[in-house]
């Protein structure tokens, strides 16, 4: 099977600062990839989900109820039950220091068009449906109304293969002249993931280019099938930098850390 490239444009070893430099400000704000661009960082990884008015919302969890103040959370709310007018509201950076009070929920469009192309950026789909999801659908046509701007700049992941399969089907009617998105599954072990998901099987259903264990399942074995497959790893979440030498030098195409700010100086000494 044909592979979608992995970033073929981009120097090797890709770099993606997790929610952004998520150890020195708060995750998924804007202020967060500001700091992994002044790590020199190659690119971040961010979540993202729907609101109920079909604006793309880049956030992590399935509410706000751990970022946000008790009192100015959404009410606790799915996020995909609130507006996007409600959910601009939200201090989303009080938790992490006071100094980040002023960070609102961005908008996936005010993300990459401060940061793309400059850097690459993952875009994680947060979903749990098998089907009738709007995110998909949602996400290619933002990305077709971008256009050049994210060409060779974007990649789209998921724990949730079903969501990603439809993303690529999505995005191969809508995109046009702009180029095909290499896709990854995430997988971990633990026992948020589905059992028969925990060791990448979801990228069969997802038919993905490249894949996103978790550092821990980034095995030789592993390493050996991903490249008869040709298919790339990227593990996360890897803040140490000896973790990060072994794991580029084994090799895999780059890492996902929430310290770039130690693995950068580190993998390019």
């Amino acid at each position: 099977m044909s592979r979608v490239p992995l970033l073929p444009e981009r120097p090797r070893p890709l770099i993606f600062a997790h929610r952004g430099c998520s150890s020195l400000a708060p995750e998924n704000t804007m202020a967060a990839f500001r700091k992994a661009r002044e790590t020199g960082a190659g690119g971040i990884e961010l979540d993202v989900h729907a609101a109920a008015d079909g604006s793309l919302i880049v956030a992590h969890d399935d509410t706000f109820k751990r970022t946000a103040p008790a009192g100015n959370n959404g009410g606790g709310r799915p996020l995909e039950e609130l507006t996007y007018g409600e959910i601009k509201r939200i201090d989303v950076g009080s938790f992490f220091a006071p100094a980040f009070s002023a960070e609102r929920p961005p908008l996936l469009e005010e993300a990459l068009e401060e940061f793309c192309p400059a850097l690459y950026i993952d875009i994680e789909l947060k979903s749990r449906k098998i089907k009738n999801d709007p995110l998909p659908d949602l996400l290619a046509k933002k990305l077709k109304v971008l256009g050049p701007r994210i060409a060779c700049a974007l990649t789209v992941s998921s724990f949730n293969p079903f969501c990603l399969a439809a993303f690529k089907k999505s995005w191969g009617r809508e995109r046009g002249a702009l180029p095909p998105v290499a896709s990854a599954v995430f997988y971990c072990a633990g026992a948020e993931v589905q059992f028969l998901f925990r060791h990448g099987a979801g990228s069969f259903i997802a038919a993905c280019d490249y894949l996103k264990p978790r550092h821990d399942q980034a095995h030789a074995w592993r390493r050996a099938l991903a490249a008869l497959e040709g298919r790339p790893l990227v593990p996360w979440t890897v803040d140490d930098p000896a973790l990060a030498r072994r794991l580029l030098d084994r090799p895999c195409a780059g890492i996902i850390t929430n310290r770039p700010q130690d693995i950068v100086p580190a993998v390019n000494a």
